[in-house]
């Protein structure tokens, strides 16, 4: 806006020259006789002075023209990966003002799997730039195995967008108190001998309330060996000053070897073991139980498999609210449900939920009685497990809930950690997704969603991310998700969560 002008005392203003000409006593007007200014143009005021600009356009006008007649056109309508395709010459571009924090962060090496390591800053962190604290392995190209390692992580300065900070910012000071800054990622290697198929992190109690939680990091391999190690000091350098990592650091506390060279991608750790108790299986269909002692932190591993699964063990979970219950998903098409202390090493419950793989399965923390599992088909389900009542049942249970909204297989599912209606998913489309399972089919609403028909009223937001892996919630910053895959480490928070 444009400052208006004090006014001049009449007494003590020059008399201005015109044309060369002397000055002379001012006379004054006569009665109805206006004053004429030989240079006067269009512009009555100073205001419209400002907003024409330098060619009596508003500036907004003719540098949309400019635009158009210099830039390349942007299309603004909704594009949906794997349903719509790019014609020559166009590439994608997210749409900013949907998100409140969008950063890419780029590896040495891609990695298939990540996971969030809890922190000490807090919980319900809403300022920026934000830090998170994380744990992936590599992929490292074929040839060049030995460069594959297990990533310690810390991502700092994630600044919220600009377009979400004006729309958003209740104050000028707000602004000025938060920092634009740029994303930095920092790296604690421990090196490994082979590529990391999927990453768990446990922590327990920690000893006192100053220190550190100790932080334990399981990585299935390609070669059949679960390593775990100590991330702890990984950890603790990072934030303190002159802190040196011995050595000793990237030895492993354990290698789980029970697998032979059986290759793995399932991994879970019991959030209700605080020493820790860790299942694993393989592509045998296979499933090992190992335990941490509470007294002396060594490790068993049970010499009995669990067996059932006719195919590859694809993911695994354990149950938030029962000590001893785990549950596992197979090529086989099925889910099983199982007892730990069981001496028959056989599952309670077995349910066949897909004609085709089931990748993935996610126990939802808040709603105990709710299983998702993800397809190779594409499609994903979430169960009531209240429904599943024995391993006999003659009819197959009907999941409460069906979609197919993805064109490609599921290799990521996750509910959300204090909403209990929110997962995300990930697939081979290059797509993940945000979904709100409260949301009520609605005859009017539901025909198409930001004019894009087919769409089902549930679907909260889709990121389009080269080939996406996995993606895990930041729990102690709300709506933030971590995700990994081919084009590195994305960073995101939505405006629809």
């Amino acid at each position: 806006m444009a400052k208006r002008a004090a006014e001049d005392d009449p007494q003590d203003s020059p008399q201005t020259l015109k044309s060369g000409d002397r000055p002379v006593a001012d006379t004054g007007l006569a009665e109805n006789e206006q004053f004429e200014d030989d240079f006067e143009d269009e512009f009555e005021s100073e205001d419209e002075i400002f907003e024409a600009g330098v060619d009596g356009r508003p500036d907004a006008e003719r540098e949309a023209e400019q635009f158009a007649t210099g830039a390349m056109d942007i299309d603004k309508q909704t594009f949906i990966p794997g349903r719509h395709k790019l014609d020559a010459g166009q590439t994608l571009a997210p749409d900013l003002s949907t998100y409140e924090m969008l950063h890419t962060l780029e590896p040495t090496w891609p990695c298939l799997s990540i996971d969030v390591v809890r922190d000490q800053l807090g919980d319900g962190r809403k300022s920026y730039p934000a830090t998170v604290y994380a744990v992936a392995g590599t992929q490292a190209a074929q040839g060049r195995e030995k460069e594959n390692q297990i990533m310690v992580l810390k991502l700092s300065g994630l600044s919220r967008n600009d377009e979400a900070r004006n729309l958003n910012s209740d104050s000028e000071d707000e602004d000025e108190d938060e920092e634009n800054s740029d994303p930095i990622l920092e790296t604690r290697a421990i090196p490994t001998s082979c590529a990391t198929n999927r990453m768990r992190v446990h922590q327990s109690p920690q000893a006192s309330g100053s220190a550190l939680p100790t932080t334990l990091s399981a990585a299935m391999q390609e070669n059949g060996e679960v390593v775990i190690h100590d991330i702890t000091p990984h950890l603790t350098s990072f934030d303190t000053p002159g802190y040196t990592l011995a050595p000793a650091a990237s030895k492993s506390l354990h290698t789980v070897r029970s697998h032979k060279k059986n290759e793995g991608y399932a991994i879970a750790w019991s959030p209700l073991h605080p020493a820790g108790k860790l299942a694993t299986g393989d592509i045998s269909g296979k499933i090992f139980v190992t335990t941490r002692s509470p007294a002396d932190g060594t490790f068993t591993t049970d010499a009995t498999p669990f067996t059932g699964h006719s195919c590859s063990v694809e993911d695994l979970c354990w149950s938030p609210n029962e000590k001893f219950v785990f549950a596992s998903s197979s090529s086989d098409g099925t889910v099983k449900i199982w007892d730990s202390r069981s001496k028959s090493h056989t599952a309670a419950l077995s349910i066949k939920v897909s004609d085709t793989d089931v990748n993935v399965l996610a126990w939802s923390a808040l709603t105990p009685h709710l299983l998702a599992t993800g397809h190779e088909d594409g499609s994903f389900s979430v169960h009531d497990l209240r429904t599943w009542r024995s391993a006999t049942t003659s009819e197959t249970p009907k999941p409460v809930a069906h979609f197919t909204f993805h064109t490609e297989q599921i290799t990521s599912l996750q509910w959300h950690p204090t909403d209990d209606s929110i997962i995300s998913v990930c697939a081979g489309d290059n797509t993940l997704t945000l979904w709100d399972l409260a949301v009520e089919l609605d005859d009017e609403e539901s025909k198409y969603t930001a004019d894009v028909k087919d769409v089902p009223p549930q679907l909260l937001f889709v990121h389009y991310m080269e080939m996406v892996k996995e993606a895990r919630w930041c729990g102690q910053i709300p709506g933030t998700v971590i995700a990994t895959g081919g084009a590195g480490f994305g960073v995101l928070k939505t405006i629809s969560v």
